[in-house]
């Protein structure tokens, strides 16, 4: 499944660079959900919050023509990865 939801993934981020170094396509994929919602590509002054970045790739998840299983499927791994980078936050402070 994770190999679907990759490609899934790249139709619709297209110009976006996966780093997959023998990596498994779940790993990658995570990977790439972690930086999109940390806004790793941005300039660390106009780096937008966690929680919008997970308004806007929710958005543009729904808005995409993927299969409805895709979709659901992407947005829950999103939630998870949110999930996850809150705990990290939660157990810094």
């Amino acid at each position: 499944m994770s190999a679907e939801l990759l490609k899934s993934y790249r139709q619709i981020w297209k110009n976006r660079t996966l780093i997959s170094d023998d990596e498994s396509p779940e790993n990658v994929l995570k990977d790439a959900i972690t930086r999109e919602l940390e806004d790793a590509n941005s300039h660390p002054r106009v780096r937008k919050s966690i929680e919008y970045k997970f308004f806007t790739a929710t958005k543009r998840i729904t808005e995409s023509h993927l299969p409805s299983v895709d979709k659901v499927a992407l947005i829950q791994l999103h939630i998870d990865m949110v999930s996850q980078l809150k705990k990290v936050v939660q157990e810094k402070d």
